[in-house]
């Protein structure tokens, strides 16, 4: 975010509706945006709505807020979204480049909330059009981030951090007096098995992983939290959105999900924002920005909770922390490599087909047989990560990672 955006923003009329395009509309952050505007219809105009395979719920969306543009990436569920729109007025297409022509549809504020790497082109195409662009997907930054804010400077977009930590470090982050920040820190609830061995860890099934103890999130994303590879990944998103070399980046397990991160000042100073575990909370705060507007999330009462606790994570029982850092360490591709071969592994685990802690084996292992290699384009993205999880999913076929 640049000193000119912000002023570009501060003098948005809050008496003009703000076009809008959400990417992702029928996912958990998707439907979290949709339930915050559907509190304020007056404020909003909702230009394109996209999804992956849900048409029911996507037709209803534009629906109900008259979309201009709306998109599946399923080709095959095209004539399924064309008949549920038939007699209204409202644009209709499908495929991958269909989402990416949502995105580079004229609206003042993008939700990039497309999970994985699918959300990549279609976030770069939102920033390049010079949008706010409140982005929920981490891959942007963990595989493409010196691309990504290449073209935020070049079109004058601005980014705002939906991921509660993010958020909250934005929030109490002094950009203007970024000499005077210590280090960055980000709480992790530390997912279901916190407190689990590694013995017990090893009979964990898909049910108990997704089953998140604070969280309402996807599976993907929930197994991510559940072997902290989420932080990971938070961790390299936090070095491009905040430019702190890593070493002053750490993470805190807070079991609690009150605090959402920490700015630790030269002065000994450290700021945190708190908040319900809610992710309406964050979305509410990029949807209004610079201002803020009325949110439903339950009110925080300290009180009530009385207990906040903290602790350092257990890097033999959640490796994946420490592959995040060797990835971000090495730079190039191997960010590319950590994100694909992840997706690949949860993926296996969720069909039951490798155990969990095979997760940050595979990951591990990807990392240990694919060279690096720099990145220069979104084509080279793209083919490193056709490359590890190729890598990947071969790992899962030997012998020996089978459940």
């Amino acid at each position: 975010m640049t000193e000119d955006n912000k002023v570009l923003n501060e003098n948005i009329s809050s008496d003009t509706p703000r076009r809008i395009t959400i990417l992702g509309s029928t996912g958990s952050i998707g439907t979290s945006t949709i339930d915050l505007i559907e509190r304020d219809p007056s404020s909003y105009r909702v230009e394109a709505l996209t999804a992956y395979r849900n048409v029911d719920l996507l037709a209803e969306q534009a629906r109900k807020f008259d979309a201009q543009f709306v998109a599946i990436g399923d080709y095959d569920k095209y004539a399924d979204l064309k008949k549920a729109m038939s007699g209204s007025n409202t644009e209709v297409a499908a495929g991958p480049e269909a989402i990416v022509e949502a995105a580079a549809r004229d609206a003042d504020w993008v939700m990039a909330g497309i999970v994985g790497s699918a959300g990549l082109e279609p976030t770069l195409e939102a920033a390049r059009q010079g949008a706010v662009v409140a982005f929920a997907n981490k891959e942007c930054l963990v595989c493409a981030g010196d691309l990504m804010l290449d073209e935020i400077a070049r079109s004058g977009a601005t980014l705002l951090p939906v991921d509660s930590e993010h958020n909250a470090i934005f929030q109490v982050f002094e950009f203007d007096r970024r000499e005077t920040i210590e280090k960055i820190i980000l709480t992790a609830s530390g997912g279901p098995f916190r407190t689990w061995s590694l013995e017990e860890m090893r009979n964990v099934t898909p049910a108990e992983a997704i089953a998140h103890p604070n969280w309402d999130m996807g599976a993907k994303i929930s197994v991510d939290s559940a072997t902290m590879m989420n932080k990971g990944l938070e961790l390299i998103e936090a070095f491009y959105l905040f430019g702190l070399p890593e070493d002053r980046i750490d993470i805190l397990v807070h079991p609690q999900s009150i605090v959402h991160s920490m700015v630790s000042y030269v002065d000994g100073s450290v700021l945190a924002q708190l908040g319900s575990p809610d992710m309406r909370t964050p979305i509410a705060y990029t949807l209004a920005w610079p201002r803020r507007m009325e949110a439903p999330s339950p009110r925080l009462d300290l009180g009530q909770i009385a207990k906040l606790t903290f602790e350092t994570p257990d890097s033999e029982r959640f490796p994946a922390l420490r592959l995040a850092r060797v990835a971000l360490k090495t730079g190039g591709s191997a960010p590319t490599i950590l994100n694909a071969s992840n997706e690949e592994a949860v993926a296996g685990f969720l069909a039951e087909k490798v155990g969990f802690p095979d997760i940050a084996r595979i990951v591990e292992e990807t990392l240990e047989k694919m060279s690096g290699s720099e990145i220069r384009s979104v084509d080279d993205v793209l083919m490193v990560d056709a490359e590890a999880r190729r890598v990947a999913r071969d790992l899962m076929s030997t012998e020996g990672l089978q459940v």
